[in-house]
């Protein structure tokens, strides 16, 4: 039995604008939904409804867990490519909001700053989601958090290492959500690559009344030794120019995630990725990247990625009941 807890009309921006209590809240409405969907059980309860869905940067993952979620729940869908959308090119954020919020019971963004999606919602008068900006990325973590659970059975108290480049919406984002829920973050990189100070001190703040933490560290022993998840993601990230590509791999190579690494963790110790992963040369960009410079994997090897401790397409699959959960909490 799911708690009752009214998020209805709430914007869902960023983990840092929730309490512990309602991400609880939508774990546990994505939890009930899932066990629906595995029972054939219907949801369709938002018939009537329709959501846009604004795609700035394109999605495998991001969209279809859209899509599948708003038609098992009854909403129809608009898709906005790249191409598709007028947003801050001829039309500005502001008016684009408003003539969405017109039409649309609903509004999802994927895309570039944070202060795109934050404006969005600033005008909108219907329930704005984030789909992915380059400071943030919610909906991943719920499904991470999700997996996490079904795993271990709990969240509070997990330790979680954070392997390569922690500046961006994946390294800020896990940072925020271990914090919010009593968990252990480590950022495990070069200082380089270290999350924004400014960040780590809040998310500190969050932690001492929580009881999680916030360690940085550039010694992959001892950031690595007996957690119990170990995450990565790309090294250069969509939109980053090429020429990138051969200072992350040179700088952050000794951070890759490997059978030492997940050996140190311990046996009982998972891997997770957010995907796409380079864990091998049978992408398009793995072949380019393993013909300019000379190596088969790069923030992962083969090995980890497909080994028993690899919960990555659990938790891709996860990516779906709980946006689903999140546009059921908001809207319904």
């Amino acid at each position: 039995m799911v708690m009752n807890m009214d998020l209805k009309g709430r914007d869902f921006l960023k983990l840092l604008d929730f309490t512990p209590e309602e991400i609880i809240y939508l774990l546990d409405v994505a939890a009930d939904l899932k066990e629906k969907k595995k029972k054939g059980i219907p949801v369709d309860t938002l018939k009537g409804k329709n959501v846009a869905l604004i795609f700035e940067k394109t999605s495998t993952r991001t969209r279809c867990a859209f899509e599948v979620a708003a038609h098992d729940l009854g909403l129809g869908t608009t898709y906005l490519d790249p191409e598709g959308s007028q947003i801050g090119k001829k039309e500005s954020i502001a008016d684009t909001a408003r003539v969405l919020a017109g039409m649309f019971e609903g509004i999802e963004y994927r895309g570039y700053g944070q202060e795109i999606v934050e404006e969005l919602a600033e005008y909108s008068k219907v329930p704005v989601w984030n789909g992915l900006t380059n400071e943030f990325h919610p909906t991943q973590m719920l499904a991470d958090l999700l997996t996490i659970r079904e795993h271990f059975g709990r969240l509070k108290g997990i330790r979680l290492t954070y392997m390569g480049d922690a500046r961006y919406n994946m390294g800020n984002s896990l940072m925020v959500t271990c914090a919010k829920m009593g968990m252990h973050f480590t950022a495990c990189t070069t200082r380089k690559y270290f999350p924004d100070k400014m960040l780590v001190a809040v998310c500190r703040e969050i932690a001492e009344k929580t009881g999680g933490s916030i360690t940085l560290t550039e010694d992959v022993s001892e950031g690595t030794k007996n957690t119990d998840v170990i995450y990565t993601d790309v090294w250069v990230s969509m939109g980053e120019p090429d020429q990138v590509w051969a200072e992350r791999i040179k700088e952050l190579s000794p951070y890759q995630v490997n059978g030492a690494v997940m050996k140190n963790a311990g046996e009982n110790a998972v891997f997770m990725h957010c995907l796409p992963a380079f864990h091998d040369l049978k992408t398009k960009i793995g072949a380019q990247m393993g013909e300019r410079f000379g190596i088969t994997e790069m923030e992962v090897t083969d090995e980890v990625f497909e080994s028993k401790q690899s919960l990555v397409f659990e938790e891709a699959e996860n990516r779906m009941h709980t946006i689903k959960a999140v546009m059921y909490a908001t809207l319904a």
